[in-house]
């Protein structure tokens, strides 16, 4: 058996910010080989986005699930009561940097697939070091290798932490699309004295950007909440007092329901820029479409594991930021179900005791549940 306030202590003390590589993975097969698992480790990328180091572990055979996480986490931060990467356990806590997100889910599938026989069916763990980065990396490099293998699950859980006020009390079943916009208009630099000789690019600019915040893209759908048009970034860096600028930059950020997609969106934007600004240059990257696994076996078996355990009925949910759910669709259903995400992301991250138990609890539930059918 697998102490899983043990395990997610020293993957914690791995410092992993992402991209991670090294010693987190060490951790992590030194865990899973002695369940019988095979453990494959490769590095995927280049500068700027890579390397990135990826784990796919695999065992059994039959009815097959996949459990899909990340090792890597975001920096530190200042304001920790101790250091980020030193897990301290006090008043039934675990602290660290990754407790929440997703270390502690990670150590807890681990644990739980300790308890289930290596002959019940075949698991497999997908791991990326580069969920909290660009992204380009990691689970779709392991998704390519896994479809060159003809490594493909039934079902597909990812341990993200969607739990609000109490472990099981929310199970995402979907995420809204994500797109950034850049947006740099081009003037003519010249002295505020004599503006005729000039092109000052901020007044165009401001007017586009008034015109996109003004956009009400939708109204929801059924199961997503509207979509939202943010500025994130608005950049001239002039100096000078008595200069019109010869540039003038902003960023958006969209997060869309299923009622759109990534590149519409940003035909939209592009649009608007262009009657206010002819000469822009609009460029945009999709992070991810939106997506929805409808509620049915899987959201209702991991549902069943969470009631069995904690006495709660999981809500189903669409809501939050985007994760690899949005690549593992692909693959076949996923559902995301993990520990609470109150402290993810902020100084003194933590976990309950409790909270690991009970996840451990779960998942081994759910595995059990997806092997029989």
């Amino acid at each position: 058996m697998i102490d899983v306030v043990q395990l997610a202590s020293a993957l914690i003390a791995a410092e992993s910010v992402t991209p991670a590589r090294g010693a987190v993975f060490d951790v992590l097969e030194a865990a899973l080989w002695p369940l019988g698992f095979a453990v494959e480790r490769f590095v995927a990328g280049e500068a700027p986005d890579g390397p990135v180091e990826n784990l796919l572990a695999t065992r059994g055979s039959g009815r097959h699930l996949a459990f899909a996480g990340h090792v890597d986490v975001v920096p530190p931060g200042p304001g920790w009561s101790a250091g980020a990467f030193e897990p301290v356990i006090a008043d039934g806590l675990l602290r660290g940097r990754g407790a929440v997100d997703m270390k502690g889910a990670v150590a807890a599938f681990v644990a739980a697939a300790a308890r289930v026989p290596a002959t019940a069916g075949q698991l497999t763990l997908i791991i990326t070091g580069d969920e909290e980065g660009p992204a380009t990396y990691g689970t779709v490099a392991l998704i390519d290798r896994m479809r060159a293998r003809g490594l493909l699950p039934d079902l597909c859980l990812v341990g993200e932490p969607t739990s609000v006020a109490a472990l099981g009390d929310m199970v995402k079943i979907g995420r809204r699309g994500s797109v950034n916009i850049w947006i740099d208009v081009p003037g003519r630099q010249g002295h505020v004295a004599y503006p005729h000789l000039a092109d000052n690019p901020i007044p165009p600019l401001v007017a586009a950007l008034v015109e996109l915040d003004a956009l009400v893209l939708d109204t929801g759908s059924d199961w997503f909440q509207p979509s939202n048009l943010e500025i994130t970034d608005v950049t001239v860096g002039n100096p000078a007092t008595n200069v019109i600028p010869a540039h003038a930059s902003a960023r958006l950020s969209i997060r869309f329901n299923d009622l759109h997609r990534g590149a519409e969106l940003a035909a939209r934007v592009e649009a608007i820029v262009r009657a206010h600004a002819p000469a822009a240059q609009v460029t945009a990257r999709v992070s991810g479409e939106a997506f929805l696994t409808e509620p049915g076996a899987l959201s209702a078996l991991v549902s069943a594991a969470i009631l069995e355990v904690t006495g709660r009925t999981a809500e189903l949910s669409t809501t939050g930021g985007t994760s690899d759910a949005r690549f593992l669709r692909a693959l076949c259903p996923v559902v995301e179900f993990g520990l609470l995400n109150a402290t993810m992301h902020k100084a003194d991250e933590a976990v309950g005791l409790e909270d690991l138990a009970q996840l451990t609890a779960i998942y081994e539930r759910v595995i059990e549940r997806a092997f029989a059918g």
